[in-house]
């Protein structure tokens, strides 16, 4: 066999492997499955429940409407809030799967007039709402009460989602309402339930604009707004709500506890 020979059949083996190895190759790509589509753009998109998550499955976003508000099925591991109210909205959750706010809103007509509200809450790690930013709008036949406003909250210092969801539960299955009561004050003082606003930047249902500082049980220290006169007021309060020292128009007056 000469030279030339040897070359042609070389050449025609090594298509031949080619070829081959093109078709394998092509066939694998094809038994292959596709990579899911990592982007995809939607111009709407219609849904009652969005759960946002991380690649391990935590829910971090939960969109959804009133029907689908989660109150006693579990979200990462958990069950929320079982005698919360279903509303429209948002919730947040950190990185162990804990609540740690919400928006929420909602607003209809009733047999007084109507109810609407809206809250943005942000809670402390483990804990509940330590800051809120608030409007509720009330039509009670011929009057209209609309309040709003950003609070700053105290939690108490124990205080644990599901410890709360626990006393909850023990509290519900107490009938006598003074026993209830006695034994929710117990779970207070031992700091497991509780809390209180200290500090609110707002409107009143009074219509009164303004700063409102409170003690730790929630009672009012100091007032400093305009009423709805339009009159500039300066109040401060004893332990017993008393009015001590307040300012109005430019006059400063003290006034003896009655």
């Amino acid at each position: 066999m000469n030279t030339q020979t040897q070359v042609k059949i070389f050449g025609l083996v090594s298509l031949v492997s080619l070829a081959l190895s093109a078709t394998l190759g092509a066939q694998q790509l094809l038994q292959q499955p596709a990579e899911p589509a990592t982007t995809a753009h939607f111009k709407t998109l219609s849904v009652e429940r969005l759960n946002v998550v991380e690649a391990d499955g935590t829910v971090k976003l939960l969109l959804t409407n009133t029907e689908r508000f989660p109150v006693t099925e579990e979200v990462n591991g958990r069950i929320l809030n079982e005698d919360r109210k279903k509303r429209a909205g948002m919730l947040f959750f950190n990185e162990e799967g804990m609540e740690a706010g919400g928006f929420i809103f909602d607003g209809s007509r009733n047999e007084q007039g109507h109810s609407a509200g809206m809250s943005l809450t942000f809670d402390k790690y483990d804990g509940d709402q330590v800051m809120q930013l608030l409007t509720v709008d009330e039509q009670r036949g011929e009057r209209r009460i609309v309040r709003s406003g950003l609070a700053f909250n105290d939690r108490p210092e124990l205080e644990t989602q599901q410890q709360v969801r626990d006393i909850q539960r023990e509290l519900a299955q107490i009938e006598d309402r003074q026993l209830r009561r006695q034994k929710y004050m117990e779970y207070q003082q031992q700091g497991y339930l509780g809390g209180a606003t200290r500090v609110l930047l707002g409107k009143t249902s009074q219509a009164n604009n303004g700063l409102f500082l409170f003690a730790s049980d929630g009672s009012p220290r100091a007032m400093f707004y305009v009423d709805e006169q339009d009159e500039v007021q300066l109040q401060f309060f004893n332990a017993a709500g008393e009015i001590t020292h307040s300012w109005t128009a430019g006059a400063a007056t003290e006034q003896a506890p009655q």
